[in-house]
């Protein structure tokens, strides 16, 4: 299982300005068909974006893992259900802390490194949880685990980075299917071994699949040099504070995707108590297999990807915003009356809400290429906060209103996110806050090409240089 790059082919240059660290970690010799050579880029073939979609999944499963079997876990440490109904906010929080300080070192580190260690880490630490007989012990691994299982957050911008432009979109919806399917897997999997055998073989699974993991990355991704020369850790979190204040088209992306967010974690939260009571009244069998309907979103990955690659990201957007409310509306009025509104609903808000991230992701990590990771933390962070903030007033809502007013207020979270899209039109300078300027042409081919010749024209008056590649070194300013 290799890459398609030939095995003889060295990627690295006599004459490269960039130092390059033959060695992993100092002492594991790079393959030297990974090595970096800026006169020959990598090819970011569909295996190695599987690759990156399948480690994406087993990474974000170290969050779930544990939800299916808490009454077990509750039962092997000898605690009260209270106790226990903690441990999934706590490996969330885990998450959030690594989402914030470690994910945005790949601005900064050399990400094939950085992705090694997120991997060998968690591994790792899922030996302590498959052993630990003590629960403050077994707490303080999963807060660890969840802090170390930022890989995803890695791999999404450096999909971007190495797909061709063509097909960035592509290369995104794949890694983020593959996340959506990790939490979907680690519920079912764990769910049926804590059923039928010791719930420690869940944690035996995990150790066995990303110590799987370890080598197949380690001779398939690529080597490349920091992205930034002169930042420190310091100036890497400053610059994220003030991109979250200066960029609009980040913090309408985060919001849009914050609303949306909100509406489908509340949708899939509540969805137990509705088909739990009636009309429905199903088993709990029954119900955790309705997450099999994520499959679809799953599956529909490379479609929705190639239709936003055709798009300008913003159209993309509108459209989900758009199909995203109708399928709100179909639960509105169906979901108490018959199974199919119910599943239409759930598989259209999969579908939609995936290209909708997708989309969004696209026009933030155009901002700027050098600090991809740094706006894919904060973009993460706000969908974390939109999910809590779903979640949490869709089971209020549920139990003291019942079924439509949760669907009603899923909807307003819907429409937030579209009111927000709409603030700002497709082609709005960069520090333009609100308003339509530029004209609303859709066609990213058009676009680009329009783009192209201004920029040859401002080139023969001795405008600005080019930007350089998305992989290429830099030296950043982050004055101000």
């Amino acid at each position: 299982m290799m890459s398609a790059i030939p095995i003889g082919e060295k990627h690295q240059a006599a004459d490269s300005p960039v130092m390059e660290r033959r060695k992993d970690f100092g002492i594991i010799p790079v393959p030297d068909w990974l090595r970096y050579d800026p006169d020959t880029p990598f090819h970011f073939g569909m295996f190695l974006n599987i690759l990156f979609g399948v480690t994406s999944t087993f990474s974000v499963a170290n969050l779930y893992w544990c939800q299916p079997i808490l009454i077990k876990l509750s039962n092997e440490f000898n605690v009260d259900y209270n106790k226990i109904s903690k441990l999934p906010t706590l490996i969330q929080a885990g998450f959030a802390t690594g989402l914030l300080f470690i994910s945005p070192l790949g601005d900064l580190v050399r990400r094939r490194q950085l992705l090694l260690t997120l991997i060998i880490l968690p591994m790792s630490l899922t030996v302590g949880l498959s052993v630990t007989t003590s629960y403050p012990a077994f707490q303080i691994l999963s807060f660890l685990v969840g802090a170390a299982s930022v890989t995803p957050q890695v791999l999404i911008p450096l999909a971007v980075d190495l797909a061709p432009p063509s097909r960035r979109a592509t290369a995104m919806s794949i890694v983020f299917s593959g996340i959506m399917f990790g939490i979907l897997i680690a519920r079912v999997l764990s769910g049926l071994i804590g059923e039928f055998a010791s719930w420690r073989i869940t944690y035996y699974m995990s150790f066995g699949i990303q110590a799987a993991l370890v080598p197949i990355l380690f001779f398939n991704v690529p080597d490349y040099p920091p992205k930034n020369l002169n930042l420190s850790y310091g100036k890497i979190l400053w610059t994220m504070a003030k991109f979250s204040v200066t960029e609009p088209v980040l913090i309408q992306g985060c919001l849009c995707n914050m609303g949306s967010a909100a509406a489908f974690s509340s949708f899939w939260v509540t969805l137990t108590f509705l088909l739990g009571g009636a009309p429905y009244h199903y088993s709990t069998l029954i119900i955790g297999l309705f997450g099999l309907i994520g499959m679809v979103g799953v599956a529909m990955a490379p479609l929705v990807g190639r239709f936003i690659d055709f798009l300008v990201p913003w159209h993309a957007s509108l459209v989900a915003c758009f199909a995203l409310l109708v399928f709100q509306i179909v639960q509105i009025v169906g979901n108490g009356l018959n199974i199919s509104a119910v599943i239409i609903a759930a598989i259209g808000l999969d579908v939609f809400r995936q290209m909708l991230e997708t989309s969004l992701a696209s026009s933030i990590f155009s901002i700027d290429p050098h600090a991809r990771a740094r706006l894919n933390a904060i973009y993460i962070l706000m969908l974390f906060i939109g999910q809590v903030m779903g979640s949490s007033a869709g089971t209020k809502v549920f139990l003291a209103y019942g079924w439509r007013a949760t669907a009603a207020m899923t909807l307003g979270f819907s429409a937030w996110a579209l009111l927000i899209l709409l603030l700002r039109g497709p082609h709005t300078g960069r520090y333009t806050w609100f308003g339509f300027e530029g004209g609303l042409e859709s066609n990213k081919k058009l676009v680009e090409e329009r783009k192209r010749q201004i920029g040859e024209v401002k080139d023969s008056e001795g405008g600005e240089d080019k930007e350089g590649s998305d992989t290429t070194p830099h030296t950043e300013n982050v004055s101000g």
